[in-house]
């Protein structure tokens, strides 16, 4: 059994991050509580109101939950910040390899789908500024704010599934550079859960989450893809082992 389904995460992964993301959420966060670079890696791949939400209880003294409307408000900063670094930063460009992953992974028939932790605003005008036009680099591109549930749950997933008709997770691999891509693929039951080392964490970070493989860069990942499954269906073994709470 091959797999038939590639879900690959954007920044950090397919699209050079130089920790914008990092960056920008700290810096929308600033005027209310200070977290340090490793915190919000620690929340890196989330859907990006979940990650303030847990940023700010996190660093509240008495441990109470941030009002929404807080939340709405460091968002947008946040969202606005982003728009502005991904259509005006000069260093926004595919990760290494990328290109020539995905022509060779569509030479050989497998669909290809983006899913990801920012809004639709944010994922639209990434594509447009790599002229990645969907349905053409990609059979589908699913967003945080389209899905009930973002990261870790399978929800991203299951919906790139169905807009490019795969039905057994199975023949899914994902593909991402954080742990909440690697717990997403396995809570789906991918048939491969890869991580990639060369975005926002380290082999030795990665390592200690549930995964097929771990790459150091994407011209791995064509190897890994096209070989054969050892299993007829998903990756009950890794997914048995995962807790969302």
């Amino acid at each position: 059994m091959k797999i038939q389904l590639v879900v690959f995460d954007i920044a950090g992964t397919t699209v050079r991050d130089d920790d914008a993301v990092n960056r920008c959420l700290r810096e929308a966060l600033a005027g209310f509580v200070m977290v340090s670079r490793a915190e919000v890696n620690r929340v890196m791949g989330m859907p990006k109101k979940i990650a303030i939400r847990a940023l700010l209880e996190s660093n509240e003294t008495n441990g109470s939950r941030a009002r929404q409307e807080l939340v709405d408000s460091i968002y947008e900063d946040f969202q606005a910040r982003m728009l502005r670094h991904y259509w005006t930063a000069g260093e926004v460009e595919p990760m290494p390899h990328a290109i020539e992953t995905f022509g060779q992974l569509k030479k050989a028939s497998l669909s290809l789908a983006l899913d990801t932790g920012f809004s639709r605003a944010i994922t639209d005008a990434i594509l447009a500024r790599l002229g990645w036009k969907d349905g053409l680099m990609f059979e589908a591109t699913v967003t945080s704010d389209e899905v009930p549930r973002g990261r870790p749950y399978p929800d991203l997933i299951q919906r790139a599934m169905a807009l490019t008709g795969t039905a057994d997770p199975g023949r899914v691999a994902k593909v991402g550079d954080t742990p909440a891509d690697l717990l997403e693929g396995t809570a789906a039951g991918c048939g491969l859960v890869i991580g990639v080392t060369n975005g926002t964490h380290t082999r030795e970070e990665l390592a200690a989450h549930p995964h097929t493989h771990l790459i150091g860069d994407l011209r791995e990942l064509p190897a890994i893809v096209l070989s054969e499954l050892p299993v007829p269906t998903g990756n009950p073994g890794l997914a048995s082992n995962v807790s969302l709470a």
